[in-house]
């Protein structure tokens, strides 16, 4: 008897080489899997063109019969060498057409003449041209019947229905095996298990599990495709928002000290001493943190905003108010140079409030320390101790803080500044310091794909900062595209000369340090294909720009007479150190640099900013890097200097970039082009989403109703004992890898 947990073999035949694939390449091994592996598009077989009425150019979609093929070859005009086509002769519905696959192989081309093999049957869809008299299709897309040498003369479009599934395949198996035992399961499967209940398909609309599986795999019209999606898509939203309530509702229970900032008056202080106003948009979300912090369970909050809208003052006025309470807080940042940054700028915000139990410091003072991962054993041996004994309020600090000696008092709230640079059990190392749970605040100035889907998951509070301080100028953002216009790279350093004339600076920015050396956490970017796998994204010709030719080349050319210095990530800290003081303090007017000052870096007098290779740089990565300008009272230039031909993902990219400074709306941009990455575990590069059936921008309604049925469902049945398939599916869920951080992150 076949179940839905009996392998996959059962429903494939004897056929071992499509066994091997389906089994071990697609992952299929049970029936269920077999069963949930969903067409990613379809053939509209009711459509089909006939041959006397074709055009031109025409996208053409036929069904036909393999009269033959043949391999020839020729002699490739780029390379020089011998090349392979394979011209297979097609039988459709009138005239006869011929199709032309080209291969750089010999073993290709003989692979797709044995496929191609004459009596197999298929369809067909591709743009078709008329050369000699005679209309050819070239590399066209095709599902094909049978095997090569079967007798497929009974297969035909006539035993099918009107849309035909296109599934994610791999080698040696076609749409049509699938299909064939997809058919065959769901003919002899009696059971169909329905982890939905009754109540929830009636409350929302959903057809039964059974029927769902009928219309996705052999629909009769687009309404059933439609409607068997939303199912599977709200399933997977419900199981999704079942994890992340059960999980919330857990921390909840375990309760946090609540941070009400009645014990002392540094807050108080810090806030008289101000010299400007807070925003209204500062002083609202500083009300919802208070809030937050007040209660006897953790604050999971993001706070998001524009770069320069004034997100740290907020994140330190809650440092503040936990040490008014007794507390220690910390601020973990991703870089060296970011967390000196941070260390110097809230130093300097605090004045004699940061100097406690020192001459000169004010009596509600607290310490500020910083602690990062070069500083030597006997730099770290005071600033540990005064971490350990409470004397610090407020540590500031890189991976360093997650070290296993680094012991805390009373660590009562964590700051994540760029919270997508950090893997999730590196956060849940530092909150883990904490005898109780910890309230937790992380910071973006672009939220990440996964910072949104997380977001629209429900998976933290959101604040969000819109307004920007006084003093913040536009920035205005242009594409260079080399490809098309190589003589505009000279006018790119006539305008740096220009900023540098009227008494400003200028950031360049490259991809690499040396050479092909990546900065430390650089990987190549990433596209998706149509079915969500990620391939390479396109490399334009030539080298990338690195830190050190670049400096050189512009030493000694077109910035000749400049003050041009380098930053990158193998310096060593004091080098680093001194670099930025140096450009803060305007003694530099040209800083050639890696990513590494992507967040954080704060001076005023720099206006301009020049990224070489651009499209090297993510969506959320040039609106943070642009960010750096602008930020005295200037206007900002930022020059995305590109090779990138036009049309390519890539170049689109740096379009969207250019076209707004809305970081929300570039999150979205982002969202679109890389997908989710996995929502609820450690992934966060958008390589393959964890989510099946989901995408968080096109399915926000069903997970806000998904949402709201998980919660109802846990309100009247907190065990998920009456709907025992959904609680089978849940834990599943959360016994999965992913899942253990969910919370953490």
């Amino acid at each position: 008897m076949i179940g839905l947990d009996s392998s996959v073999v059962a429903v494939l035949g004897d056929n071992a080489k499509k066994r091997k694939g389906i089994e071990e390449r697609l992952g299929l091994r049970t029936v269920d899997d077999l069963l949930h592996h969903f067409p990613r598009r379809y053939i509209k077989t009711g459509e089909l063109t006939r041959v006397e009425e074709l055009r031109e150019g025409q996208v053409l979609t036929l069904s036909g019969r393999i009269v033959g093929s043949e391999i020839k070859t020729y002699r490739d005009r780029r390379s020089g060498r011998t090349a392979y086509r394979v011209e297979t002769v097609l039988e459709a519905d009138g005239p006869w057409l011929t199709m032309t696959f080209f291969a750089k192989t010999e073993r290709v081309a003989a692979w797709n003449a044995r496929r191609l093999a004459a009596g197999r049957r298929g369809v067909f869809v591709g743009k078709v041209r008329s050369f000699r008299g005679q209309w050819q299709l070239t590399n066209p897309q095709m599902v094909l019947f049978g095997d090569p040498g079967e007798d497929a003369a009974q297969l035909s479009l006539d035993a099918i229905h009107e849309y035909y599934p296109i599934y994610p395949l791999t080698k040696d198996v076609d749409s049509w095996d699938i299909q064939r035992a997809v058919a065959f399961a769901l003919t002899v499967l009696d059971e169909f298990p329905d982890p939905l209940p009754e109540e929830v398909r009636a409350s929302y609309d959903l057809v039964d599990v059974r029927t769902a599986l009928e219309w996705i795999h052999t629909p009769r019209e687009w309404s059933q495709i439609s409607r068997a999606q939303r199912r599977f898509r709200f399933e997977e939203a419900l199981v999704t928002q079942l994890v992340l309530a059960r999980r919330r509702r857990a921390v909840r229970a375990m309760g946090a000290q609540a941070r009400t900032g009645d014990q002392g008056g540094l807050l108080a202080a810090f806030d008289a001493g101000l010299p400007f106003e807070l925003t209204a948009g500062q002083r609202e979300v500083g009300a919802q943190v208070d809030l937050d912090l007040a209660q006897p369970h953790p604050m999971n909050r993001l706070l998001q905003g524009e770069v320069g809208s004034g997100k740290t003052l907020v994140a330190l006025r809650a440092m503040l108010r936990v040490v008014d309470s007794g507390g220690q807080a910390a601020l973990l940042a991703p870089t060296e140079v970011l967390a000196q940054q941070h260390h110097r700028s809230i130093t300097a915000l605090l004045g004699d409030l940061a100097a406690g139990g020192m001459l000169g410091g004010a009596s509600e003072a607290t310490n500020v320390e910083l602690l990062t991962g070069s500083m030597t054993k006997a730099q770290r041996t005071a600033p540990m101790s005064r971490i350990a004994t409470g004397e610090a309020g407020i540590v500031v600090g890189t991976h360093a803080l997650l070290e296993e000696k680094v012991v805390f008092a009373d660590l009562g709230l964590v700051v994540v500044d760029e919270q997508h640079r950090f893997g999730v059990e590196q956060r849940a190392a530092l909150t883990d310091k904490a005898g109780t749970p910890p309230h937790v605040l992380v910071m973006t100035a672009t939220p990440i794909p996964r910072t949104v889907a997380m977001t629209v998951f429900g998976d933290l509070e959101t604040s969000t900062l819109t307004e920007l301080p006084a003093g913040r100028a536009p920035i205005q953002t242009s594409v260079v595209p080399l490809a098309e216009h190589p003589g505009w790279f000279d006018r790119v350093w006539e305008r740096v000369r220009e900023e540098v004339g009227k008494g400003h600076q200028v950031y360049v920015v490259c991809p690499r340090i040396t050479g092909d050396e990546p900065e430390q956490g650089e990987s190549d970017p990433v596209e998706l294909d149509e079915d969500g796998n990620a391939v390479q994204a396109e490399r334009p010709a030539g080298g990338l720009a690195a830190v050190e030719e670049v400096a050189a080349q512009l030493s000694d050319g077109p910035l000749a007479g400049l003050r041009v210095e380098m930053l990158h990530g193998r310096m060593t800290p004091d080098d680093k150190d001194r670099v930025m003081r140096a450009f803060a303090g305007g003694e530099v007017d040209v800083l050639v640099a890696t990513t590494v000052i992507e967040v954080g870096v704060d001076v005023a007098n720099a206006t301009a900013m020049v990224l070489l290779d651009a499209e090297r740089f993510g969506v959320s990565q040039l609106h943070q890097l642009r960010g750096r300008v602008g930020r005295g009272g200037f206007p900002g230039l930022c020059l995305l200097v590109t090779r990138a031909e036009a049309g390519m993902p890539s170049r689109e990219r740096l379009d969207a970039v250019a076209a707004t400074t809305d970081g929300f709306e570039l999150s979205r941009v982002d969202l679109e082009q890389r997908r989710e990455g996995d929502v609820l575990g450690k992934s966060q590069s958008g390589f393959r989403s964890g989510l099946q059936n989901l995408r968080v921008l096109r399915d926000e309604k069903t997970i806000v109703q998904a949402r709201e049925a998980a919660n109802a469902l846990l309100d009247a049945d907190p065990a998920l004992r009456r709907a025992p398939e959904l609680a089978g599916e849940v834990a599943r869920m959360e016994e999965s890898v992913a899942s253990d951080f969910m919370e953490k992150s």
